[in-house]
């Protein structure tokens, strides 16, 4: 019994002592939203999104509802800083992580989602995210305590364009009460992505976020001195605060706190757990890349093949020569028999008859004019004989077009081989044609002699 006692009494004290600790865990709520942005088409960043990921399991632990974004595009942004903030109300401790490429424009902090098209400096309000919007959300939230971490003070990949751009962030002049607003590097230098997995800053914040008992402002410090000592000076970490309490990432030893038994229970099963998972989503991830780039490659060798195709078939429309008519047809009042029915591309004036093309297919952008030919084998007749060519064009589905007449004649002493021309459609736009056979009937003096095809593609 008195056993029992006892332990009831502890319980109650350490109850009171819990409870007498301002912004630890057991008395709080924690909700993080961490983005972490490294694909960028221009200026690509190798850890970023290893850096969210990281941070986001190792907020977890620490007893925060964890929202990720992994290369986010500018609505995925914004729609989850809107709902990060509805998540503050009511009490909340707000952290934001991000990780990516950020840019000083007139001294003001922006956010470079991923498929950002930005191409002058006024493309940035629009293409990025304004930092204040974080600050924003908090500020309407009005809750008690914020934590902004920015580690994206990377060099401006667009700062050689930009008039008003200065290199790093700058350093924000106004945040809610309660706030600790944490930059990688001092204002206006930039800072190192780093060659392993994580970038120098989050690594060490990761490393100093895990000591029991640490307040807020110790880790902070304990990043500078180690990164000051890693680059010699040349990144030093900086922060604002406005804090009226403490806070631990990690509680002291001894405060029974939910998150501090939530870091011992799940130590060390729970960080190999953690990994495992982290590292079947990234298999997952590759796999699905791997299959991607596959069938894009896929895609880019049927293109082309269809490509080679496309152009073997214009070659061979080019290069496809006339093919004379097979039928023979003889002319009685001309004692004249027909040879050739040709057509080429010309303009109401047809080039001369040397400097013709002949061909029986013609380009639907590239075509006004369809002109023919007809030529005639004959002896001397003696005298002049007129006669009359009538030409009658029908379009791809029959229906006739086009139609007139083209008064000839030969001379008494003419023989031999002998030719004439007109021109066919003559076409607004080379855009009203239409794709398709074309037929042309040819009639002497009333009787039909030819009925000749050609080609619009």
């Amino acid at each position: 019994m008195r056993s029992f006692l006892a332990r009831i009494l502890l319980l109650s004290l350490l109850y009171s002592f819990a409870a007498s600790t301002p912004l630890q865990a057991a008395t709080e709520q924690r909700v993080a939203l961490v983005i972490g942005n490294g694909s960028y088409a221009s200026s690509p960043l190798a850890n970023p999104v290893h850096d969210a990921t990281d941070m986001a399991t190792s907020l977890k632990r620490l007893g925060f509802k964890v929202t990720l974004k992994k290369n986010a595009h500018l609505q995925d942004m914004e729609e989850a800083i809107r709902d990060f903030g509805d998540s503050l109300r009511g009490g909340v401790v707000g952290l934001f992580f991000y990780a990516g490429h950020g840019v000083q424009i007139a001294g003001k902090n922006y956010l470079i989602p991923i498929g950002a098209k930005i191409k002058r400096e006024t493309d940035v309000k629009y293409q990025a995210v304004d930092a204040e919007m974080i600050l924003d959300e908090m500020a309407n939230a009005g809750n008690s305590m914020n934590i902004v971490i920015l580690d994206a003070c990377r060099d401006n990949p667009f700062g050689r364009s930009f008039r008003t751009a200065s290199r790093g962030l700058a350093i924000i002049s106004s945040a809610p009460k309660g706030s600790y607003i944490t930059y990688s590097t001092s204002p206006g230098k930039v800072a190192a992505d780093g060659s392993g997995r994580n970038s120098p800053y989050t690594k060490a914040l990761l490393t100093h976020m895990a000591v029991p008992g640490l307040p807020i402002e110790e880790v902070f410090k304990k990043v500078r001195q180690e990164l000051g000592k890693k680059t010699k000076g040349q990144q030093i970490p900086w922060e604002l605060s406005s804090l009226e309490g403490n806070f631990f990432f990690t509680p002291p030893k001894g405060q029974g706190t939910t998150a501090r038994v939530k870091v011992e229970t799940e130590s060390p099963a729970a960080d190999y757990e953690a990994e495992r998972t982290r590292l079947e989503e990234e298999r997952k991830k590759l796999e699905q890349e791997k299959e991607l780039l596959e069938q894009r490659k896929a895609l880019e060798e049927e293109q082309r093949r269809l490509q080679e195709e496309r152009k073997r078939i214009e070659e061979g429309k080019k290069k496809l020569a006339y093919v004379p008519t097979q039928e023979t047809r003889f002319i009685q009042r001309l004692n004249a028999r027909v040879t050739e029915i040709k057509f080429f591309e010309g303009g109401y004036t047809p080039p001369a008859k040397e400097q013709r093309e002949y061909r029986r297919n013609f380009p639907k952008n590239a075509t006004r004019y369809v002109n023919w030919e007809v030529n005639l084998a004959f002896p001397a007749p003696g005298r002049r004989i007129d006669f009359k060519i009538e030409h009658i064009w029908f379009g791809p589905h029959g229906n006739e077009i086009f139609r007139a007449h083209w008064d000839s004649y030969v001379l008494a002493d003419w023989t031999g081989s002998w030719h004439n021309h007109g021109y066919g459609w003559n076409n607004v736009s080379p855009s009203t044609w239409q794709a398709g056979m074309y037929r042309v009937d040819f009639y002497v003096d009333g009787d039909k002699i030819a009925s000749e095809n050609f080609t619009i593609y």
